[in-house]
């Protein structure tokens, strides 16, 4: 009887995968970067439904230089420990909280000159 070889024989062990050995400073610092450049990506200001409804109903319409000035205003106020503020354009009143960058509601301003307006710490004037 001659000894035959079958191919399960042959076979050799698969090579281990190689590894990359990482010291968790790297790692964290790759992951802190994508985190921090992730949210500079998606900070805007947000406008909540309350906002978004007032604005449609009431037909003001604001520039994207004015949002950006805004919002530009709101981090700023934020920095220096507002929570929210009013912030007044030459078309409108906002309320806005400045820790969650969200504009709570709005106003032409013809009607927040017949308003008061409470729990807020600071305000923005931004003449347009």
């Amino acid at each position: 009887m001659t000894p035959k070889i079958m191919p399960h024989h042959l076979q050799q062990p698969l090579p281990k995968p190689t590894t990359v050995h990482r010291t968790s400073g790297q790692a964290d610092h790759s992951f802190k970067q994508l985190l921090t450049h992730s949210i500079d990506e998606q900070s805007e200001l947000k406008i909540s439904k309350h906002a978004e409804k007032r604005l449609l109903d009431r037909g003001i319409d604001v520039a994207g230089e004015t949002w950006n000035e805004i919002h530009s205003k709101i981090k700023e106020a934020k920095q220096r420990g507002v929570t929210d503020s009013l912030v007044l354009t030459n078309e409108a009143a906002f309320v806005v909280s400045a820790q969650n960058e969200t504009v709570i509601t709005a106003m032409d301003r013809e009607e927040a000159a017949t308003q008061l307006f409470t729990n807020i710490n600071g305000a923005i004037v931004i003449n347009t």
